[in-house]
């Protein structure tokens, strides 16, 4: 049985978070398509509001 892949823009979600959480700059987006960017964004201040609270990892 094959797996399934999660839709893009939840994986841009993801990447944005990984991006924020490990301290990189929001100017490294990959993305071009204005709904994938808005999502790896979302993400990334996710992750930065995370690691202000004290998340760190």
């Amino acid at each position: 049985m094959k797996r399934q892949k999660r839709d893009k823009l939840s994986r841009a979600h993801s990447k944005g978070y990984n991006a924020g959480i490990s301290g990189k700059s929001k100017e490294i987006c990959p993305f071009q398509a204005s709904e994938a960017r808005s999502e790896w964004l979302g993400g990334w201040r996710e992750a930065m509001g995370d690691r202000n609270t004290g998340l760190k990892f």
